[in-house]
């Protein structure tokens, strides 16, 4: 009898341990955005209470898409304007997500950077107001679905040159150096007039403008644009070249309209994209592309060369800065050489700090329109 009744005494005090337990963590993590946000007051988006979110949104009415940490809402500012507002529901450790965007684009404004209007931190309630993208997420153009039109040649390469100018200015442009660490199709976005912004901040990692490296615990990013200094320690230091890696993968993506990877290729030699290309280009031979003109024939292999200077494995090996890669996009094709052939994995063995510890993050895009369901990673 006594055993029993000491079990149904102490499933409540489990229980209530537990609750103690969640309370407390969930309870420093608001106060660790708390702290943050006094001690960052002169932050330029404005602060939202629940009950604005809530009105802007016509009780989230609207939703345009889901992602990894939470939904996107289609919402209205009292001044008309319209807005995309990303709920945050599921967050890392101490909300560093969350504190990520705010302390990274939250002090910036360029061109090419998705402009963060304002946020909302209230107990659990965490949510980032952007500006309205109407023409959604990059990818969605990239690798057009049946009945969808394709970017055209030079459509494509502005938006790269685009993406590239405000990816360098997130380097060098800034009072602290901003890497993102997740450059991908999904992460960028695309408003009326198909100028492309640079999103989605939650794995960016702020460090000095003269640093030129950065101690990383686990790898960070998305599989196919990770670079490979994040998992091979012994290839090089992590750095902006993480950042210029991630963009050649997407640059090669935009010129060939196709992923970099495909297991299902007709032949063996295409699964991976990029060494294809740069043997076409060793045997004198040029991507076909379907009604190409001459003048879009030279565009897609600029975009296609410089891109296999930014994917080389040895981040040494790469261009030296984004501002190095618009100018060699902005430059005539022929004066730039031929870069090595670039290889998926390095033919050294791989050597990781803690393999247990790589945490390869698939985060959140913020697709910014009405269609964009389909294009939430």
């Amino acid at each position: 009898m006594w055993i029993p009744t000491k079990s149904i005494l102490g499933i409540p005090c489990v229980i209530v341990f537990l609750i103690y337990k969640l309370r407390r963590r969930h309870l420093s993590m608001y106060r660790v955005i708390e702290e943050f946000l006094q001690s960052h007051n002169n932050l330029i988006p404005i602060r939202y209470s629940y009950s604005n979110i809530k009105k802007m949104t016509k009780g989230f009415k609207d939703k345009l898409g889901e992602g990894g940490y939470g939904s996107v809402y289609k919402g209205k500012l009292l001044s008309g304007r319209l807005v995309a507002i990303k709920m945050l529901e599921k967050s890392k450790a101490n909300g560093q997500d969350f504190i990520n965007e705010v302390a990274t684009i939250g002090r910036i404004h360029h061109v090419n950077v998705v402009q963060l209007i304002g946020y909302c931190a209230e107990g659990s309630k965490r949510a980032l107001i952007y500006e309205f993208m109407s023409n959604g997420s990059l990818d969605k153009h990239i690798f057009p679905k049946e009945g969808l039109v394709s970017l055209r040649c030079k459509e494509a390469f502005e938006i790269s040159l685009g993406v590239a100018r405000g990816i360098d200015y997130l380097h060098q442009g800034c009072e602290m150096k901003i890497l993102h660490f997740d450059i991908k199709p999904h992460n960028i976005l695309l408003d009326g007039n198909f100028v492309p912004k640079v999103s989605d901040f939650g794995l960016a990692r702020l460090c000095p403008i003269d640093d030129n490296s950065l101690t990383m615990t686990a790898a960070r990013g998305t599989i196919g644009y990770i670079a490979p200094e994040l998992f091979y320690k012994n290839i090089g230091g992590v750095s902006n070249k993480a950042d210029i890696y991630s963009f050649g993968m997407l640059l090669m993506e935009i010129a060939g309209k196709r992923k970099n990877l495909n297991a299902f290729a007709e032949n063996s030699s295409q699964i991976y994209f990029p060494s294809w290309v740069c043997d076409q280009f060793n045997e004198g031979k040029d991507m076909e592309i379907q009604d190409a003109t001459d003048e879009e024939m030279k565009i897609t292999k600029k975009m296609l060369i410089v891109a296999l200077w930014c994917i080389q494995m040895k981040p040494n090996d790469r261009p030296n800065s984004m501002n190095q890669v618009v100018e060699m996009l902005e430059g005539e094709i022929e004066c730039i050489p031929m870069p090595p052939k670039p290889f998926l994995y390095p033919l050294e063995t791989p050597v990781v700090d803690d393999e247990d510890s790589l945490e390869t993050t698939f985060s959140s895009s913020m697709p910014l329109n009405e269609e964009a369901e389909e294009s939430i990673s």
